[in-house]
């Protein structure tokens, strides 16, 4: 279509799944710092004043259940949960963590002449566009940082009458494939007891307008904050949280396909996590390099087998390159085995609890690794293998 209208939305960190993902990566965290070959599949629920964990580990006895308690409850602390139904401190706190399987471990580990698998079979994608400066779809991206926005604020005030549950949701009016505003937002709010809704509403405004580039702010009447009128209850009190239940929200928002596989809980030998990022590497830096405005790449692996099973490209309808020269090109400049992933994108470092909330694309690399899978460092030698 010339014309049409595409919705993505974002939770914030206060969210009860993307609680859920702070503490299962908090765990993920905690053991790549005491052994860089640790191995975590941690999954975490939370519900009104119960924190409980639970999933697979192989790693030092240094990490013990204390220390994990500990890291989860200053993860609940820093997202602000300081609430009757849920408080950082006061919630109980079950540990179910196991050893992993040792069937799993020996597929996965390296020995004798065997590189190491992939923790699980599974399909991956990447994608990247021109519609933003960190080369993401604008809805999702958007709806990204209007939370972000409003965390921060409430973050720094004290007195803030915002807490930490909210949602986003944003509609843009596309022609000839090209974003040119905002046709609908949602926002919706956990806030202070007997707030007025009217001032929350014109907070709200000040952010959105704020993030939405000038002029293109939605109709008053499509402009939607807490629709049912009250968000007091929110949180893991007023909804249950489990990890991994937010996976199009921590990718693309629905502009592009997904595996299936969560990524929050997980260590890099899970090519759901790894290979995602690696996807999203190999796309963006092929729109970084002009190939395509467009790219999708897929990956696809089996339990046990270093190599994948196949790399797809698609680069849309503009571009001016043969997608299986820039396949064959992508797998020439990047080992995209398990093993490969890893070292190349430094992913056996503790910098996955940032991860957990405003997407796993589309953010600032950090000097200590962190969203590594950002970098356009091969952008050049892509412009120089096709000559663009």
């Amino acid at each position: 279509m010339s014309e049409y209208l595409f919705t993505s939305e974002s939770v914030s960190e206060g969210h009860p799944d993307k609680v859920s993902d702070r503490i299962s990566d908090e765990i993920v965290d905690l053991y790549l710092a005491a052994d860089p070959l640790a191995r975590v599949a941690a999954e975490t629920l939370v519900t009104t004043n119960k924190i409980i964990v639970a999933g697979e580990v192989r790693g030092p006895d240094s990490v013990t259940p204390a220390i994990i308690e500990d890291a989860a409850r200053k993860a609940v602390k820093d997202i602000g949960y300081e609430q009757e139904g849920f408080h950082w401190e006061k919630a109980s706190f079950e540990n179910h963590l196991h050893a992993q399987s040792v069937d799993i471990a020996v597929g996965v580990d390296a020995h004798d002449k065997k590189d190491e698998g992939a923790g699980d079979q599974g399909i991956m994608f990447g994608y990247a566009c021109t519609e933003t400066k960190n080369l993401m779809p604008a809805p999702i991206d958007f709806s990204h940082r209007i939370l972000k926005s409003l965390a921060a604020e409430r973050h720094a005030n004290v007195n803030s009458i915002l807490e930490p549950d909210s949602k986003s949701q944003v509609t843009l009016r596309y022609k000839d494939g090209v974003p040119v505003g905002a046709t609908s937002v949602v926002v919706s709010t956990q806030h202070k007891a007997g707030v007025n809704q009217d001032d929350l509403r014109e907070l709200v405004r000040g952010h959105v307008e704020k993030i939405l580039p000038e002029g293109w702010m939605c109709p008053e009447k499509e402009f939607y904050v807490n629709p049912t009128g009250i968000f007091e209850i929110g949180g893991p009190d007023g909804d249950c949280g489990l990890t991994g239940r937010k996976i199009i929200v921590d990718t693309y928002g629905g502009a592009a396909p997904h595996g299936g596989g969560a990524f929050s809980g997980k260590d890099p030998t899970k090519v759901d996590r790894s290979a995602a990022y690696a996807s999203r590497y190999l796309a963006k830096n092929v729109v970084a390099a002009g190939l395509s405005s467009n790219c999708t790449i897929q990956l696809a692996y089996a339990i046990g087998v270093s190599k994948p099973l196949s790399v797809y490209v698609d680069l849309w309808s503009d571009a001016q390159v043969d997608p299986h020269h820039v396949a064959d090109v992508l797998q020439q400049l990047v080992d995209l085995s398990p093993r490969g992933i890893r070292e190349h994108l430094g992913l056996s470092r503790p910098i996955y609890a940032r991860t957990a909330a405003y997407g796993h694309f589309g953010r600032d690399t950090s000097e200590d690794g962190g969203f590594s899978w950002e970098r356009t460092d091969l952008a050049d030698r892509l412009k120089a293998a096709f000559g663009a």
